[in-house]
């Protein structure tokens, strides 16, 4: 699907990793490096947006864009269609599918249609939340300062997959050396600065490294820096309110969150963990 035809969706979406990358950036065509992280496309059934800067309203407009992006696949569109009808096997699918030959429309639904059956639900949180089991002393201390007002987790992170699907600023952009502006690529509102979609978490022990921009390699350096973003990098630009001071976590408390989100890794990807 790629220009040399070196690559494929799962070259940076690597299914052992619950369909993320394990580096910062991810190596396309040519060797050109991304300039975001992979995120992983679980559970991406339905979201209204998708991108860290929200630049696709559905998964078939999004399907599309790594394909012709320059950074990533670098094949114009038309031309992996073109691939896809010359392929005797591919062809046949599609008219078994779709009634007709492969075309852009139809290509984007394929992809899109897999990436709807990637939803994940087999957890250890999951079966607490079922009744089926208890969590351990940490992940239940870990559970109730996520959803405190002292971590200050859930303000972003709620509901099924752990997210609102807001934009949020979290400190990671001062227009010098951090200078990803984020949201304000799509919208050029001032207002959105700096501000990027908030990820889900299931899966989250599985796909390092994090953030935007891949610059913490563990979920403890995650955590440091939540606890204080404005101790780690200096001048933030439009940095959301909630974090504008020091959350005051212990280590404990900090180890004990780490506990409870390592419960959201589906069963499939625990060995990862």
């Amino acid at each position: 699907m790629s220009k040399d035809s070196t690559l494929n969706c799962a070259s940076c979406h690597n299914p052992k990793f619950a369909f993320a990358d394990t580096v910062a950036f991810s190596i396309g065509v040519g060797g050109k490096l991304g300039n975001r992280n992979a995120p992983s496309v679980l559970n991406m059934k339905n979201r209204p947006y998708y991108f860290y800067d929200g630049r696709a309203a559905s998964l078939e407009e999004q399907a599309l864009m790594p394909i012709a992006n320059p950074l990533e696949m670098n094949l114009a569109v038309a031309d992996a269609v073109d691939r896809l009808n010359k392929n005797k096997e591919y062809l046949n699918l599609f008219y078994k599918v779709f009634k007709q030959k492969p075309t852009a429309q139809n290509l984007s639904a394929a992809l899109a249609a897999y990436e709807e059956t990637l939803e994940t639900v087999n957890s250890k949180y999951d079966d607490w939340a079922n009744d089926k089991i208890k969590l351990s002393p940490a992940e239940e201390r870990g559970k109730t300062l996520f959803t405190g007002d002292k971590a200050k987790c859930f303000d972003c992170h709620f509901g099924p997959d752990f997210t609102g699907d807001e934009f949020k600023n979290i400190g990671l952009f001062n227009s010098t050396f951090i200078t990803d502006s984020g949201r304000y690529d799509k919208t050029k509102s001032i207002a959105d600065i700096g501000k990027f979609k908030v990820p889900g978490l299931r899966n989250v022990a599985v796909t390092a490294p994090y953030m935007h921009n891949g610059i913490f390699k563990t979920l403890e350096e995650v955590l440091h820096y939540y606890n204080n973003p404005n101790g780690i990098f200096i001048h933030p630009q439009n940095i959301d309110p909630a974090l504008q001071k020091p959350l005051g976590l212990t280590k404990r408390e900090q180890t004990d969150i780490i506990s409870f989100l390592k419960t959201l890794t589906d069963k499939k990807y625990k060995k990862n963990a």
